[in-house]
């Protein structure tokens, strides 16, 4: 029986590790599975998109800008941009979203992952995150890369009506 239930554990952990990938950095070439709505918003096509904001991520473990403002329904191409010598990544989400996946990683310090609300980007390299802001509120965006988080890499964006 517990050889059954070490079997089962590993199959899981095998499903999870498939689902998530952190070599991700060009996450738009897999086959897009059905957007998945989020608290704060949905997965957008790029030929949708109204306009284009910037988001710089730098070793000082910052954004600029730290801040960026939305129109409900709206769908913008996020241009991820890593400026530093090593990798960053923005995911999107609320603070509890944000805290309890940064715990994750913490715990789970080799764990890869890729949604359509993250953007992992190499040094030097960018990526294109596009999403549709259909709901409204206050949100946030951080890098969850051990350590980053917790220095402080951490934005967050307003949704109006």
């Amino acid at each position: 029986m517990k050889a059954l239930q070490f079997i089962a554990a590993c199959a899981l952990l095998i499903s999870a590790a498939a689902s998530f990938s952190h070599e991700n950095t060009g996450h738009h070439g897999h086959a897009a599975a059905a957007p998945q709505q989020q608290a704060w918003g949905i997965a957008g096509q790029a030929t949708k998109s109204t306009r284009t904001i910037t988001l710089r991520m730098t070793d000082d473990m910052r954004f600029t800008p730290s801040h960026f403002s939305v129109k409900r329904g709206e769908t913008v191409r996020l241009r991820v941009e890593n400026k530093g010598q090593v990798l960053h990544e923005v995911v999107l989400g609320t603070q509890a979203s944000l805290d309890a996946h940064a715990a994750m990683m913490r715990a789970h310090p080799g764990m890869e992952h890729g949604e359509a609300h993250m953007a992992h980007v190499k040094p030097g390299r960018q990526d294109d995150l596009v999403w549709t802001f259909n709901r409204a509120g206050q949100f946030d965006f951080a890098c969850l890369v051990a350590g980053h988080f917790e220095a402080g890499m951490r934005g967050s964006f307003t949704v109006t009506p």
